[in-house]
């Protein structure tokens, strides 16, 4: 995979971004959640990277490049704090990545991982997308970037995750599970 150079040139011309993206998700009326993501972002201080997704998201300012499909392995090691529904995929690159979290769960499963996020110290609180509000993303934003509790336990986190050798502790659990 090779990045688009108006990527690579937004990723260069500033301070790591946070990165938005909600995958699969289609939380609502796109043109209002554009505009709470800018908004949050502005008021937050900080750049950003918004993934379009299935909910359409387009986000015009000169703080934020809207960016189609972008390998999460790639991008999130490079961003300062990740804005997300919290799907297990995404959670986990996030984690993988060691970088804070913004959890704002929409359905199914991601409550309960918005909520580990919050346990695990990696995220400063979940919001609930049906109460978002750009007062509330920015708040949580300025403290997931500027908590170094947060970014530490990311960074923990990850060197766990990285030092695990998963198929081989499958191969170990397998014979106790048949």
């Amino acid at each position: 995979w090779t990045p688009p150079p108006a990527l690579e040139a937004f990723l260069d011309a500033g301070p790591p971004p946070v990165v938005v993206s909600f995958g699969s998700m289609a939380p609502g009326d796109p043109d209002r959640w554009n505009a709470w993501i800018g908004e949050a972002l502005r008021r937050a201080g900080l750049r950003g990277v918004v993934q379009a997704g299935w909910a359409g998201l387009d986000v015009h300012d000169d703080h934020v490049l809207t960016v189609g499909e972008v390998p999460h392995a790639w991008l999130l090691p490079q961003a300062a704090a990740l804005i997300h529904h919290s799907g297990a995929g995404t959670t986990a690159a996030a984690l993988r990545a060691g970088i804070p979290t913004v959890p704002v769960p929409i359905a199914a499963d991601q409550h309960f991982w918005a909520a580990r996020q919050v346990d695990l110290g990696v995220a400063p609180t979940r919001l609930a997308s049906s109460r978002l509000t750009p007062d509330a993303l920015a708040a949580a934003l300025r403290t997931a970037v500027d908590d170094i509790d947060h970014r530490d336990r990311a960074r923990q986190l990850a060197a766990r995750i990285h030092g695990e050798d998963g198929p081989a502790e499958v191969i170990r659990l397998l014979p106790t599970l048949v």
